[in-house]
């Protein structure tokens, strides 16, 4: 029996991995798993050898004060894929920590075939990270077709397998006024999946909101969650004293409401191409500690924060990072959008004509898989 260990750093990476995986277990039964994953492996009845809060850290100035922890989570987890042995090393997104196991996996085992889901996103910044990647990844799946040209360069071996958040999905039916009011217009919050994320941006939105309900009401303003910090954002809410705020963890459930909001606000991240996907006009956000701020600021070489404004060289989304991040101009921002529909309907139209650009033909998760078997 053949055997993939599967090293995700994060929520989003979890969920991207199981819907890969979910595949191969339809055309390959011979197959053992292991991982470091959540609630999403998990439910496909695979193990982590330790919860996935564990390594998830935010920012290069909690890298440094954790580092000796990361240094002994990274080594124990190095000696895990040794020990299992596995045919495939699967590592997926979040390359600060999963391509330093990759790198000393395949120096002590080279038989080890490592694949890597979710390129670094070299067109950012660190292109130059493809050349030192090439020496111990044996293949990468890419999510957008601009980013051939960086792995082609170095003739490295990749698919282009695409994004599995731009394919049409069948939606569930579900009565969401079990959870919301009816007649309420609904506004999807997004304040992150990181408890550093959401200690930042919880007190800005809270104060965005109160701002909001001074000025329009029966709004309803649902907060998407994971299921580990559903209370840590309840807690927020429960000391701001609003009342029209919700909070959904369960995945169908948020999926339904953001397909039935009118607005999203979102910190920066893979969320926004969800919301692109559902039609829903956004803004997106991100804000991060002074330090941390002015090290990316060094390093990155292009103006924008989201993929959609990136691949149309415009800002289609508003972005409103760091200083900008605050209360006043996010209800500034969201207020304009709501009071000219037009405006909203334009944002959706060109967000689709970029989005349009980017997809593939075919189940993103599906060509993954079938990229993962053929190293079986």
């Amino acid at each position: 029996m053949k055997k993939i260990f599967i090293l995700t750093g994060e929520e989003s990476g979890d969920k991207l991995a199981s819907k890969v995986i979910s595949n191969l277990k339809k055309i390959n039964q011979n197959i053992e798993y292991l991982s470091v994953g959540g609630e999403n492996l998990k439910s496909l009845g695979i193990k982590s050898i330790y919860d996935l809060k564990e390594i998830t850290y935010l920012g290069f100035t909690n890298v440094i004060l954790n580092i000796f922890k990361i240094s002994k989570k990274i080594d124990e987890t190095v000696k895990a894929v040794i020990d299992y042995n596995p045919d495939i090393l699967f590592t997926v997104d979040s390359p600060d920590f999963t391509l330093r196991v990759a790198e000393k996996v395949k120096k002590l085992n080279s038989k080890i075939k490592t694949i890597h889901y979710v390129a670094p996103q070299v067109w950012i910044w660190r292109e130059g990270r493809v050349k030192k990647i090439k020496k111990f990844i044996d293949h990468i799946l890419l999510l957008f077709s601009f980013e051939k040209r960086y792995f082609e360069k170095e003739n490295m071996s990749y698919d282009f397998v695409g994004h599995p958040l731009l394919q049409n999905r069948e939606r569930s039916k579900i009565d969401i006024n079990q959870v919301i009011g009816k007649n309420k217009a609904l506004i999807s919050v997004f304040a992150g999946s990181r408890k550093s994320e959401i200690s930042v941006l919880m007190p800005i939105l809270l104060n965005f909101i109160k701002l909001m309900n001074d000025k329009y009401t029966d709004m309803t303003y649902v907060f998407h969650s994971t299921k580990e910090y559903s209370e840590l954002l309840q807690s927020y809410i429960n000391k701001s004293s609003l009342s029209n705020c919700e909070i959904v963890s369960d995945d169908k459930i948020k999926n339904h409401i953001l397909q039935k909001s009118i607005f999203a606000v979102a910190k920066s991240g893979t969320v926004s191409l969800e919301i692109c996907s559902a039609k829903i006009p956004s803004i997106i956000l991100y804000k991060m500690s002074f330090i941390n701020f002015l090290i990316v600021k060094s390093l990155v070489k292009t103006k924008y924060a989201n993929i959609v404004n990136f691949a149309a060289d415009k800002e289609i989304i508003p972005e409103l990072l760091q200083s900008d991040c605050n209360a006043n101009n996010i209800f500034n921002t969201v207020s304009l959008f709501l009071e000219d529909p037009y405006k909203m309907s334009q944002q959706v139209k060109r967000v689709q004509e970029i989005l349009d650009k980017l997809k593939i033909n075919g189940n993103s998760s599906e060509l993954a898989s079938l990229s993962l078997n053929k190293f079986l």
